[in-house]
Parts: C-alpha cells; structure tokens; sequence
C-alpha cells in the first residue's frame, strides 16, 4: 500500500441519547445519511454485524470495510484499498469518539473531523 501511516483520535460532544448515536453508526440506512463523501455498496444489511463486509468509494478510490467488533458502545471496522487500517468508534450519552489508524494516500484526519461534525449536525436535526 502506498502512502503514509496517520493515525487520529478526536472525541466531541453530540446533544442525542446513546441510542441514537447507537443507530447512526450501525444502521446503514442512517449511516448514509451523514457520512460524508462516501457511496456504499447496494444490498447493506439493516444493521452491521460481525463479519458483514461493504465497500464505499471517497470519489474513485474504493475503501474496504470489514465488520470486526459490534457491542453496545463499540464499532470496530478493519480497512483494505484506499485506507490500510482500522476504525473504531465508541459513544455514550452525549458524546462520541473516532479512532482512526491506518496507511494511505487520503488526509485521514480531516475526513475523520468532517465525519464527526457531519454526524453532530445529523443528529441535531434528528432530534427537532
């Protein structure tokens, strides 16, 4: 893989109960919604499992997922093609955490912020 390692860990607070929080980050019909610069795969389950793999594409550049982990709080999502890595997300009441490591040729960092604040806005509106 070409690139360079980055790796990012950002934590923000998000005014929505554990639950919706929940909801956004493992049903795929949410998950579309307001993450940003990504085209998923046709035939997503209704909620992500272990072992569920999917493809998006940032523009040309195709990023596979594979489903590692899924608990109450806690995604773990292993990365191959544009991003060499993993993603972790864990969430509580109010708040939400991205854990993203990983080699490639993309600004990690400022796709991560922009996904958090993408979701704190989706969520925002979910709750009016």
């Amino acid at each position: 893989m070409l690139g360079n390692f980055q790796q990012s860990q950002l934590r923000i607070e998000i005014e929505a109960p554990t639950d919706a929080i929940r909801d956004s980050l493992l049903h795929p019909v949410q998950l579309e919604k307001w993450f940003l610069g990504q085209r998923f795969a046709p035939g997503m389950p209704e909620e992500l499992l272990p072992g569920f793999q999917f493809t998006t594409w940032t523009g040309p550049v195709a990023i596979h997922h594979q489903v590692d982990v899924v608990k109450p709080n806690c995604l773990r999502l292993l990365l191959s093609g544009g991003i060499d890595g993993f993603h972790e997300w864990y969430w509580g009441e109010g708040w939400v955490q991205s854990r993203l490591e990983g080699v490639s040729l993309l600004p990690l960092n400022l796709g991560q912020t922009l996904s958090l604040l993408s979701l704190r806005q989706f969520l925002a509106t979910q709750g009016r």
